[in-house]
């Protein structure tokens, strides 16, 4: 559909892109946006007969697990999507794996120090969880903070996070001032930073609506107020990752030139050859809608320069997370019946919150309990159930945990139709099954809980995530 684009836009971009400016002013004006997905390899599709990736046409250059799609399928009627076994992104993002894929190894990480890392601005959780899925490949249980100010926006975050199945992460939610309370403490950050979306123009109308040279101003000053704040929270030897879905310098290479000369930055080169289409202009990679299969993105790397060592930062034994003793009677009463709902090659400590009984990875979990101390966590580790008096009622995340103990549960495998309206959280009948709480399966793979009471079940999804129509 034709865009038009506002005339200061176009002089702006003919200014700080003048060999791309034409071709790329062309491409947002006259094409549409590819359409593409990325895979979750802690999650294989064991029969993509089920799936729209099925459908999946061509590779994304920079990630290997990307796909592209010819046409936009229906996403939100595949049960696949809703299992955490893809994630619908924009393919130009995914360039995150690839650029951790080449800072980690340089990581003067100690023997025995699990990586830390913080998506600081995460929502709605798709760089997140590529990165999670590129830190596993090289690392062993990394430690990942995902981080989101809006609150709307924030719960969207968990959902994705709680989707991928990861039991290593944290999902907090407030300005990024508040990690200035954890100095030196991750190894890489992140930040997508909220920007003026002139990337996101072939995506969304309103992006060319709201545009103005006035919002490019008040994008950088904010940017230029974030990174002060992550900086601190950045370990000596470490790596920031500055991103944004915008063309202009002003809210790039100006504020990668700013952590030069302000903060001691190290600029660190990506090479534009990793990522075939993208270019390189000053500190930044650039991925244009004219020269990639993919929206608006610029990116830079800098390093936090310091003879200090990445792992010099220590956390003390914390004693607790503000349960109270009611809290620790109840834990006491409802783990005998649910310690084995997690595979045993992961030792965990549990906890209640909020009347949730919450597993936290032992090798992460004093620093999972500094950061609940010190900022607003609304998710952590892997929540398992809810307690109900003398019962516990599994929740959809453990269904969701790629270390979920598939013998702890009867199983049952559904056809599409049942998992449809599982998805849609409809009253479902009975199930040739135990009475009591079954996991329902569809393609081999988890979908969720229900209370399976004979002649019926009781649809455990949650209400918040169900599909509308």
């Amino acid at each position: 559909m034709p865009n038009n684009l506002p005339v200061d836009f176009k002089r702006q971009l003919e200014q700080d892109l003048p060999v791309y400016a034409a071709m790329l002013i062309s491409a947002l004006e006259n094409t549409d946006p590819s359409v593409s997905a990325r895979l979750n390899p802690s999650k294989p599709v064991g029969d993509a007969t089920v799936s729209v990736l099925s459908g999946a046409e061509e590779s994304v250059a920079w990630c290997d697990y990307g796909r592209y799609f010819s046409s936009r399928p229906d996403f939100t009627h595949d049960p696949a999507f809703h299992q955490g076994c893809y994630y619908v992104q924009e393919a130009s993002s995914m360039a995150i794996d690839r650029i951790l894929r080449h800072i980690v190894p340089q990581l003067p990480i100690a023997t025995g120090t699990h990586l830390r890392y913080l998506d600081a601005c995460a929502a709605p959780g798709g760089k997140t969880t590529a990165a999670i899925s590129a830190l596993l490949d090289m690392s062993e249980m990394p430690l990942v903070i995902a981080n989101e100010f809006d609150f709307r926006r924030a719960e969207i975050l968990k959902e994705n996070i709680i989707k991928w199945g990861y039991e290593g992460c944290a999902v907090t939610r407030g300005d990024t001032s508040r990690f200035r309370k954890l100095p030196g403490f991750f190894h890489i950050v992140a930040a997508d930073v909220p920007c003026s979306g002139e990337g996101m123009m072939r995506k969304d109308p309103n992006a060319s609506a709201q545009w103005s040279p006035a919002l490019v101003a008040q994008c950088a000053d904010r940017q230029r107020g974030i990174i002060g704040n992550l900086w601190e929270t950045l370990a000596p030897g470490g790596f920031l990752i500055y991103s944004t879905c915008t063309f202009n310098t002003v809210e790039n290479e100006g504020i990668l030139k700013m952590l030069v000369e302000e903060y001691g930055a190290q600029p660190v080169r990506l090479d534009a050859a990793d990522f075939p289409g993208a270019i390189s202009t000053e500190s930044m990679l650039r991925f244009l809608p004219s020269l990639v299969k993919g929206e608006g993105l610029a990116v830079g790397v800098v390093r936090k320069q310091s003879v200090e060592s990445c792992s010099k930062f220590r956390v003390k034994k914390q004693k607790g997370n503000g349960e109270s003793k009611g809290d620790m009677a109840v834990l006491r009463k409802l783990m005998p019946v649910c310690r084995d709902w997690l595979r045993s090659d992961v030792a965990f400590e549990y906890l209640m919150r909020q009347e949730t009984l919450t597993a936290l990875p032992v090798v992460h979990t004093d620093h999972m309990r500094l950061v609940s101390s010190l900022l607003d966590v609304i998710y952590m580790g892997v929540a398992l159930g809810e307690a109900k008096g003398k019962n516990v009622v599994p929740v959809q995340s453990l269904a969701m945990s790629r270390l979920l103990n598939r013998e702890a549960f009867p199983e049952i495998e559904v056809d599409l139709s049942t998992a449809l309206a599982y998805l849609r959280r409809e009253a479902l009948g009975g199930f040739d099954a135990p009475r009591g709480y079954v996991l329902l399966t569809f393609g081999g793979m988890p979908l969720g809980f229900v209370n399976h009471l004979g002649n019926r079940s009781n649809n455990l999804y949650p209400q918040a995530w169900r599909i509308l129509h």
